[in-house]
């Protein structure tokens, strides 16, 4: 039996792993803020003894706490969790209330972290696996992006520490940095004001679309990659913001200046 815990899990990617698992054979815990979307999802698997949901808040301990002991009492192991969760905005920084990237510092770097020292013993006695979705926003800076370019940054930099101490306890970490997928989370951004942005996303490449990220992701699982870089345009971006930064800022600035106006 392989038990997997997906944050994040009623939308987007998280419910694309979600499908992708269930045809495996995993057992899920399916956790989400919306406990309304959770209900359907469970509905649509209609498999009791194989799915389970929880409604969690990832900025709340208390949520963390009782997703865990959950997982526990209803399954007694976890073989994967995968730190899913995540909220945006798009706004200019100098214009952004302080609010607004606490928030996202919040959901998108504190929660992964507390669920996943929380998460440690289960994952330890199963020789388990983390998987921890980050994006090319933590490795090069996207206009109108600061709050989440940061959050994914210090989330990439914390995860790659722990890689270090836990690889030889028998834990392993893929990070996964994907660039635009075609999923809620920017549909759902904040703006400025903490409010829904009501201005259109700008992007670079093609969409990838949630189910072809989660084979991807379970493809790199598989293999026992360390990272997984999906998409051209990530691993172009970043090469770029290394080798050329000074090209790189004329190109996003460009591709971007409708968010900046």
């Amino acid at each position: 039996m392989t038990v997997t815990l997906i944050t994040g899990a009623a939308s987007g990617l998280g419910w694309a792993m979600a499908q992708h698992w269930y045809r495996a054979g995993h057992h899920l815990i399916l956790a989400d803020i919306d406990a309304e979307a959770l209900i359907g999802r469970e509905a649509t698997l209609n498999d009791p003894a194989r799915v389970h949901i929880v409604t969690v808040d990832v900025t709340h301990r208390s949520d963390l706490e009782r997703l865990i002991r959950e997982t526990t009492q209803i399954y007694g192991q976890l073989d994967l969790l995968v730190n899913n969760a995540g909220i945006t905005h798009r706004s200019p920084a100098h214009r952004t209330d302080p609010a607004v990237f606490r928030k996202i510092m919040a959901v998108d770097w504190q929660g992964p972290v507390e669920l996943t020292q929380l998460a440690l013993p289960l994952l330890e006695a199963s020789g388990g696996s983390i998987v921890t979705i980050g994006s090319m926003a933590g490795w090069m800076p996207v206009p109108g992006r600061a709050g989440y370019c940061a959050a994914k940054a210090a989330l990439s930099q914390f995860f790659e520490v722990l890689r270090l101490e836990l690889e030889p306890r028998g834990i392993h970490i893929l990070m996964v940095y994907p660039s635009f997928l075609e999923t809620p989370i920017e549909r759902n951004a904040l703006g400025a004001d903490g409010e829904k942005a009501n201005h259109a996303r700008s992007t670079i490449g093609t969409m990838t679309s949630a189910e072809d990220m989660a084979r991807m992701i379970d493809r790199a699982l598989t293999r026992k990659r360390r990272w997984l870089l999906p998409e051209p345009v990530s691993r172009f971006g970043s090469l770029l913001w290394r080798l050329a930064p000074g090209l790189y800022l004329n190109a996003v600035r460009r591709k971007f200046a409708g968010e900046l106006a």
